[in-house]
């Protein structure tokens, strides 16, 4: 990552990556070393034996883990991913104990972390090549991760092996920020909390910060009664923050050449008196009054209703699933028969100044997507569809955008970076064009709407129903849908999730009524000559345009022709219009945003358009531009994910994830804050559009 803004050096949450030494060990082997705190990652006898004796086996996580109830979730807390080996270790024992206790099938494991100055992946692949000689059984794992290891930008990044029940969030920043952004609220019917704390800075003498009181305060915030913490480290600064901050700590033999380490407990209300060392605790008893607390606290429910199978429903479906609830998805027509439904979609960010970019959710959410559609397509061989995302690449002509070509420095070149002018008019095959300003994004990608929806419905929980919902009502025990279909159907649940973009206010006054804006994409067959000439990568300009060819099942939404190739382009915007009929005027639209952004494209695309075919649907906005994601207002069952704009794809994945958090009582990926401007009942959606 080059740093071409001196500016951003003001700003704490622009990522440094951390520089790497390297020390021989005890037995001979080299160890990295941080080059920012002069301190090993991991000890000199042992790195692996130490994270299991330190982390694993003194916050009795065998034992715990092995106690979860179905649909339950254990969450580990981490302040120092460094070399993710306690990661690692963690995710062999709860692979090792999923293996073993059939009981643990739907349970979960989420791991947090926090990392100021995270290793460079190159680095990191160099360090754990050498786990893998030394511990050939974590060798899996780390293929795993270093497959889904995030680029080095402030914010959080959720990784999902769902195939583990197993999600991983890593917080980029400082911890006591990262910390802080939590969010702990109590307006939901379960409030979560961190099981288990792995305290893994840099010893206090290099690293004072993460041993800091503001730390400890966002520990004790972050706790539940029983919650435990273990640290290699007995320095004073350690003990005092801890038992300041309403933990009892006794201390323990250390590993290796460490004489003791330090265990803690979180105390309740009528626990034991915190002001003596080594206080006679009876780990069992803490064992299950912790699992009492977890099953009295965390809300575990059996059965969702999510109305509308746009993308929205289709994701918050998936990640439902996921967590073991059993969802059914309602649809009045079918599953992406509206906005939804394009033949593709440009993944693609919307860039920021990456000083913004902890905080923006259409980096988060094209971040997260583009692991999960990657992640897709090693399903799609599976099930023999084809793949979700196609990794293109795509050119921003920056014509409409709030990043020049300077901030874009900032920003890892995996993610974005600016091409030579001549680099970018040979990928593109553009010979006229002006492309010394250029944002390209090495990982976008095509998305495949189909294949995507494809995948969801074949997960065991999810079942699908056409039915037109016309009344919703809620008791203190379920949600009752009633429906127009033959059967005049009738359908009980524990929640429902309203996914009905601009018909979500009608099946709920409390949702707001969004602007409505149409939209048309619109494609053709191009020639031989005109695919010639035709840009061999996606471009953004004040619209987009696209080269695909079509896939076996595609024309089961729109009108393709397997095997052939297509030019994409569009979408018109048109506001207040909710007819979805094809107009061939927004073809002519389409056309001509293409020409005025790149004229020479006049010569190549044809005028007459009457043979286009093409798609309109409805897209819904706030007057903030942020989706709506949360619970409505004075209710305890009925939630609600609409509002996506023209981003439903960046968007939704993240969202859903963040929302099935929100009903399962478990940390979101995003900010408090971030959070609080996603709410259905934010005031910005209490006056109605005029």
């Amino acid at each position: 990552m080059s740093i071409a803004n001196p500016q951003n050096a003001k700003f704490s949450n622009v990522i440094t990556p951390a520089k790497i030494d390297w020390q021989m060990d005890d037995t001979g082997n080299m160890v990295p070393v941080s080059d920012e705190f002069g301190d090993v990652y991991f000890s000199h006898a042992d790195g692996l034996a130490e994270t299991r004796h330190v982390f694993l086996a003194h916050n009795q996580l065998s034992e715990r883990l092995t106690r979860l109830a179905p649909k339950q979730c254990f969450t580990i807390a981490e302040l120092g991913f460094g070399t993710g080996l306690n990661l690692l270790a963690t995710w062999q024992l709860w692979r090792q104990l999923r293996d073993t206790h059939s009981h643990l099938a739907d349970a979960r494991l989420h791991f947090i972390t926090t990392e100021k100055f995270p290793i460079p992946y190159a680095d990191l692949t160099h360090i754990l090549a050498l786990w893998r000689q030394r511990a050939p059984e974590l060798s899996r794992f780390i293929e795993l991760l270093l497959a889904a290891y995030p680029p080095l930008i402030a914010g959080c990044h959720r990784l999902s092996f769902s195939y583990d029940n197993l999600t991983v969030d890593m917080w980029f920043g400082d911890a006591a920020d990262s910390l802080s952004k939590l969010a702990v609220s109590h307006q939901y019917s379960s409030v979560p909390h961190i099981d288990a704390w792995f305290l893994d800075g840099f010893a206090p003498s290099c690293n004072s910060t993460l041993w800091a009181d503001s730390i400890f305060a966002q520990m004790q915030r972050l706790s539940g009664p029983r919650t435990t913490a273990a640290t290699y480290s007995c320095a004073g600064i350690v003990k005092r923050g801890l038992k300041e901050h309403g933990f009892q700590i006794k201390k323990v033999k250390g590993f290796g050449r460490k004489r003791e380490m330090l265990t803690a407990v979180m105390i309740d209300a009528d626990g034991f008196d915190a002001s003596h060392d080594n206080v006679n605790v009876n780990i069992d008893q803490d064992i299950d009054r912790d699992d009492k607390y977890q099953k009295t606290t965390r809300t575990i429910f059996d059965h969702t209703v999510v109305i509308g199978a746009g993308v929205s429903g289709l994701l918050t479906a998936w990640s439902l699933a996921n967590r073991g609830i059993t969802v059914t998805l309602l649809d009045k027509s079918a599953p992406l028969a509206g906005a939804s439904g394009n033949p593709r979609a440009l993944l693609a960010p919307k860039m920021t100044p990456i000083h913004h970019v902890d905080e923006h959710l259409h980096t988060i959410g094209y971040l997260y997507s583009n692991r999960l559609y990657r992640d897709f397509n090693q399903k799609a061989s599976q099930i023999d569809t084809a793949p979700v995302l196609e990794p293109t690449g795509a050119l921003d002509l920056l014509i409409k955008s709030n990043v020049g070509t300077e901030q874009i420095a900032d920003y890892p070149n995996e993610m974005a970076t600016t091409l030579p002018a001549k680099q970018a008019q040979d990928l593109t095959t553009l010979k006229n064009q002006n492309l010394l300003d250029n944002l390209y994004l090495p990982e976008s990608g095509l998305v495949n709407p189909q294949a995507l929806k494809n995948i969801i419905l074949t997960h065991p929980l999810i079942r699908f129903q056409q039915l037109e919902v016309n009344k919703i009502t809620e008791t203190e025990q379920q949600v009752r849908i009633e429906g127009i279909d033959k059967n005049h159907d009738t359908i009980t649940a524990d929640n429902i999730v309203i996914c009905a973009a601009f018909e979500s206010h009608q099946l709920d006054e409390r949702i707001f009524d969004c602007r409505k804006i149409r939209g048309q994409l619109s494609w053709f067959i191009p020639t031989v000559e005109q695919m010639a000439n035709l840009p061999k990568i996606p471009l953004k300009y004040n619209g987009y345009c696209a080269l695909f060819n079509a896939q076996t099942g595609d024309s089961e939404l729109n009108t393709v022709i397997a095997g052939e190739p297509y030019l994409l382009l569009g979408a018109s915007f048109i506001r207040n219009d909710t007819d979805t009929n094809v107009r061939d005027e927004e073809h002519q639209i389409s056309r001509d945003k293409l020409i005025t952004a790149i004229p020479e494209m006049a010569s190549i695309v044809p005028v007459d358009t009457s043979k286009w075919q093409g798609r309109a649907g409805i897209r819904t906005q706030t007057p903030d531009y942020h989706p709506i994601v949360g619970q409505l207002a004075h209710s305890q069952r009925i939630w609600t994910m609409s509002a996506m704009g023209a981003k439903g794809y960046a968007l939704a994945p993240i969202c859903a994830e963040a929302l099935a958090d929100m009903m399962l009582g478990s940390f979101a990926p995003l900010s408090e804050a971030m959070l609080a401007r996603l709410s259905p009942n934010r005031t910005r959606l209490q006056t109605p559009l005029v």
